[in-house]
């Protein structure tokens, strides 16, 4: 989906939700990421019916190895989150290719803006153009604890 960031060999990306292995997306977000520990099945069910999903699979066994979700309204706004990459095959690219890809979706569709927010993993949002806010100070938060 995106010659800049070409995913490795024997891997394609896909937003087919038919082929989302929720279960897998579920144990992964929910027992290993620090954003979503303890998300329940219902709420990340929610998540994905809700949302554009990405999906990184082998394209021999079909196996997912990747997700990201976008949150959008398809014309004005996206938030990209829930990216994970199967512990086993990060640092092979598959990540960078993920977002390539969610960004070469997202782009015709003239959105004004997309935002991610994460703890560590700038250095690869930044090669695929995002940067920090201009006016971190304009943008409030409703948190419901």
């Amino acid at each position: 989906m995106n010659a800049a960031f070409p995913l490795p060999g024997g891997y394609e990306v896909s937003t087919d939700p038919t082929r989302l292995d929720v279960g897998r997306v579920h144990r992964w977000l929910s027992s290993d990421a620090y954003w979503a520990l303890g998300r329940p099945l219902d709420k990340q069910e929610r998540a994905i019916a809700g949302s554009l999903n990405f999906g990184v699979y082998d394209t021999t066994s079909g196996e997912q190895v990747a997700y990201a979700r976008v949150v959008t309204d398809r014309a004005t706004f996206a938030w990209l989150c829930d990216v994970y990459v199967d512990p086993a095959l990060r640092g092979k690219g598959i990540g960078k290719a993920l977002v390539g890809a969610v960004r070469a979706t997202l782009e015709p569709l003239g959105l004004r803006r997309v935002l991610l927010a994460t703890h560590d993993a700038h250095a690869v949002y930044e090669q695929l153009g995002f940067r920090p806010l201009v006016d971190p100070d304009q943008w409030m938060a409703l948190v419901f604890e």
